[in-house]
């Protein structure tokens, strides 16, 4: 009991300066790490909410919101396949070899052309929302599980094999 009072104290100080500042720099490098994981979550959310808008407004800007919602949701559910990419930006910008046209042809035609023109801001910001929401998981489902469409003046031979889901706008859904 009374050990501490008679003996030499500095060990024993130096110890715990010590210890405290192992502790000290742990917590600041695991906060300092989970700090940088959230900003790259931001970043690849940004990302992925750019893509997602670019491939709404392209996709369907003329058509009802309900389709604008429609082929988001589409592009969200090719990412949870295990068939397509795992990200928003490589299902959108998804291209495979066609042995007929002896070319790469990207799943959404608008991938293809050069769409530098401006767009226009009021209907870019619906895009967002909208792209946003699906993102979010917050939107009510349209076309549940669907993964294809096509506009209705076209019957692509892969349709012919699918079951149709909903037809909304100008756009069938598989």
């Amino acid at each position: 009991m009374f050990y501490w009072h008679t003996h030499e104290k500095g060990g024993y100080v130096i110890l715990s300066v010590m210890v405290l500042l192992v502790v000290t720099f742990g917590v600041l490098v695991h906060f300092s790490i989970v700090g940088h994981g959230r900003s790259q979550d931001v970043r690849a959310r940004t990302q992925d909410l750019n893509c997602l808008t670019k491939n709404v407004y392209h996709e369907a800007r003329g058509e009802p919101v309900d389709g604008q919602y429609a082929v988001a949701e589409v592009t969200m559910n090719r990412v949870a396949s295990k068939h397509y990419p795992n990200t928003v930006c490589e299902v959108v910008y998804q291209a495979n070899f066609d042995v007929i046209r002896k070319r790469n042809v990207s799943a959404f035609s608008w991938t293809e052309l050069d769409m530098t023109a401006s767009v226009d801001g009021r209907i870019w910001k619906r895009a967002w929302k909208i792209a946003a929401e699906v993102y979010d998981e917050q939107a009510e489902l349209r076309v549940e599980g669907a993964l294809f469409y096509h506009s209705r003046y076209i019957r692509p031979r892969w349709s012919r094999r699918k079951r149709s889901i909903a037809k909304i706008g100008r756009h069938i859904f598989y």
